[in-house]
């Protein structure tokens, strides 16, 4: 009996080292083990699966050796004990034998035939799926752009002389936009109304890299509410967890200066039907979400309604163009009714000026603002309430641009290749059709290479080098489905912007994450970003053959200067 347990020992072991034998090598071989990025893109995939298939033939000999061995020891074991007639008879070795080998042939087989079928059809669904990524990998490598006296040219007589009355319209549309918020404020009841301070002028016309016309300026006018009232803000950075769709979003509270910034406890405990607070009855609360619908917010709440926000403003406008329009020999009319502020000067000739003000809320102390209405890509959601209004950083980001600008060479080129690209990448969108890529995430690339780029790289002479890197940047960040903010979560901001610690400390924003949830309108954009790498030269030198010479062009910059 001491004998038939030694062997039932032997044999059972062996059995379930065969199994985890077998299990091991199905691990090993997991698809999902391999890195993905290997797994989807194609100029690989023949490689892989070479190795794949040498690793499997490796496991598959190993595991032969094993077995031997695991035999001759068994064997070696059999000469040394004789066991009786009657322990042969109880053992029936070959029972178990045949039982284990049976069920690790089996097993093996089984995963085997599961793991081609992922390699047949998972494979080839997620190669399928990643195709464009393989095609955008090889894009960049095989163009070819125009050497750096074709780009200067094609700067200097096409977009120079596109851009050159920028300067003549920023002027033409801050003085009007002055004298209407001063109209605006004379019309308003100081007592009740909304009070505007001055407008504010960002995006690229005062960045002064807009290259598409019409050449539209945008004014951000901060408002603030009548006293005794204030608003206090609250930031997604300041809440333990936020949704995704609501990162870059805040809320504004309507309250009383006097009013203590935590509130009264009758509005976060439930009381009693025998109890009441002195404080704010039932009559008084009523009162108070009367004049805080007065005040522009969602009815029965606290909170500013962007939608209110925009009536209001709306109205105003036109009151006071009505009273300064005897004073000008142009028409004002709205250009957009679902925007608060996007007007439009028409002149009797028959040409016409677009400009944006936008009513937003500071945020705390600083030059952040919320913003109630803001240029939206077919990728980005209205927000689910109208109390949720976006952050921006405007002010910061021309504030940016304009200290760095002191730092880099003369003439340097940071702007002109934002210019060409944008250029670029608008010409292509007039032929293939709009695009989720926006003039906004080509700024952001340009400003993440002007934080980790030498200040002497930017020099005039390395225009064409300057441009390739943002293209990279830009496929880099297609590939990878991920571009982030520049001043949320960067903790590498100057300084000198005295920038908020807040949203230094916030998790990165990524500006392309709505890629990752509409793949049809990602795969559109990186069509259109291939288009555009392969028709660069064509569109260049196109444009460059049409355009007036550079006497001509040097001429109309110097009179709008």
């Amino acid at each position: 009996k001491r004998c038939w347990f030694n062997r039932e020992g032997i044999t059972m072991p062996a059995g379930i080292f065969r199994v985890c034998l077998v299990v091991i090598t199905a691990i090993v071989n997991h698809p999902l083990l391999f890195p993905k990025e290997n797994a989807t893109v194609p100029e690989y995939a023949e490689d892989i699966i070479q190795k794949m298939k040498a690793h499997e033939e490796n496991l598959r000999l190993e595991q032969l050796r094993l077995e031997q061995e695991i035999a001759r020891q068994e064997a070696t074991l059999k000469a040394l004990e004789k066991p009786t007639e009657t322990e042969e008879q109880n053992i029936k070795e070959p029972i178990p034998w045949d039982l284990w080998s049976a069920m690790s042939m089996v097993i093996f087989l089984l995963i085997e035939l599961w793991r081609q079928d992922y390699q047949d059809g998972n494979w080839q669904e997620s190669a399928c799926e990643e195709d464009d990524m393989a095609v955008l990998g090889k894009a960049f490598k095989g163009v070819a752009l125009p050497d750096k006296a074709a780009l200067a040219n094609f700067y200097e007589r096409c977009i120079l002389g596109a851009t050159g009355d920028m300067a003549r319209k920023r002027e033409l549309v801050e003085g009007f936009a002055d004298d209407l918020l001063e109209a605006l404020r004379s019309v308003c009841n100081r007592d009740a109304d909304m009070e505007v301070e001055e407008s504010i002028g960002v995006g690229s016309m005062y960045e002064n890299w807009r290259v598409h016309k019409p050449l539209v300026c945008d004014l951000i006018v901060p408002f603030t509410p009548p006293e005794p009232y204030c608003f206090r803000s609250q930031t997604w950075c300041s809440r333990e967890s936020v949704p995704p769709d609501k990162q870059g979003y805040g809320t504004i509270k309507v309250c009383r200066a006097d009013e203590d910034a935590v509130g009264c406890i009758c509005g976060k405990t439930k009381l009693g039907e025998d109890m009441l607070c002195l404080l704010h009855s039932q009559t008084n609360q009523t009162r108070r979400l009367g004049e805080m619908e007065d005040l522009l917010c969602l009815k029965n709440t606290q909170y500013l309604d962007a939608n209110q926000v925009m009536k209001w403003f709306q109205i105003a406008i036109t009151k006071s163009w009505n009273k300064i329009s005897h004073k000008y020999e142009f028409d004002l009319t709205f250009n957009l009714l679902d925007s608060p502020g996007a007007l439009r000067i028409k002149f009797r000739s028959g040409k016409s000026i677009a400009f944006n003000l936008t009513p937003v809320v500071q945020c705390e102390d600083s030059d952040a603002y919320f913003i109630s209405h803001f240029p939206r890509s077919g990728l980005t959601a209205d927000p689910a309430s109208s109390t949720d209004w976006f952050v921006t950083f405007a002010v910061y980001e021309r504030r940016f641009i304009h200290s760095i600008s002191k730092k880099l060479p003369a003439n340097a080129c940071h702007l002109s290749c934002l210019q060409i690209l944008s250029f670029l990448h608008g010409k292509q969108c007039s032929l293939t059709g709009p695009s989720s890529l926006t003039n906004y995430h080509l700024k952001t690339v340009m400003l993440h290479l002007l934080q980790t780029r030498p200040y002497q790289d930017w020099a005039s002479e390395n225009l064409e080098a300057r441009l390739q890197d943002m293209l990279k940047f830009l496929e880099k960040s297609l590939q990878e489905k991920k571009l982030c903010h520049f001043f949320i979560g960067n903790r590498k901001v100057p300084e000198v912007l005295n920038f908020p610690v807040v949203f230094q400390k916030a998790e990165p924003l990524n500006l392309f994450r709505p890629f990752v949830l509409h793949r049809d309108a990602y795969r559109k954009t990186v069509d259109t970003f291939h288009e555009m790498l392969r028709n660069t030269s064509a569109l260049i030198n196109e444009y460059t053959v049409h355009i007036p010479s550079v006497g001509h062009t040097n001429m109309l910059h110097k009179e709008s200067l």
